[in-house]
């Protein structure tokens, strides 16, 4: 069965380049980014984890852990480290997973019970495993992510989504399409006008359904 929306991830324990975690114990209270890849030195991921290292400090100002996960051993992401810093110009500070026994991949669903690592493989053996998912203070997924491996992953986006989701569960708001930081937000339909003027002021009413107002100070 899929890992969907509002799921709670597995409680799984794994070994990383940074030492042994545990999924749950790691979350803990705050939020998350759990991204997965299909192999080590590759290069379309190899942009990708340089990219996510370059975000260092905007995860840290959302109060957002980061772990990749790569199916392949821990020896094999310490080497690899050195190209993504090389690519990325910037320290992969990150702990990256290993998954070389495909446990996390098929705990996730990533790929099939029966998935096998034949020898002499290839990224195109393991391709599904190139998702984001956004893991909440809950240990729940609150949003996820699949790409094909020939097309690189916009971290700028994910970050505008982990802004959307930490105002929405905060705040009680929705957001509508392409919103960030200091746009209006949506006043769910469950809230009548009067409860909406005193909790956001003025608003607009675009349709008797749909209405926007910024968010209070």
């Amino acid at each position: 069965m899929a890992l969907r929306i509002n799921d709670t991830i597995p409680n799984l324990t794994v070994e990383t380049d940074q030492g042994t975690i545990n999924l749950h114990d790691w979350v803990g209270d705050g939020w998350a980014v759990i991204f997965s890849h299909p192999k080590d030195f590759t290069p379309v991921c190899t942009t990708e984890f340089g990219a996510v290292a370059q975000l260092d400090a905007e995860w840290k100002k959302r109060g957002v852990k980061v772990l990749g996960v790569s199916v392949d051993g821990v020896e094999d992401h310490v080497k690899w480290k050195s190209d993504i810093k090389l690519a990325g110009n910037a320290e992969p500070n990150f702990p990256i997973a290993a998954d070389h026994g495909l446990e996390i991949s098929k705990a996730f669903d990533m790929l099939p019970a029966e998935a096998y690592l034949p020898e002499g493989r290839t990224p195109n053996d393991t391709a599904t495993v190139r998702t984001v998912y956004i893991i909440g203070p809950d240990k729940k997924v609150k949003l996820s992510m699949t790409y094909p491996m020939s097309v690189g992953r916009n971290f700028s986006e994910i970050l505008r989504a982990v802004d959307a989701l930490q105002t929405t569960v905060s705040k009680g708001v929705a957001t509508p399409a392409d919103w960030k930081p200091g746009d209006d937000v949506i006043i769910p339909v469950a809230v009548k006008d009067d409860e909406a003027r005193q909790k956001f002021g003025d608003f607009t009413t675009v349709l008797p359904y749909l209405r926007k107002a910024k968010l209070p100070a």
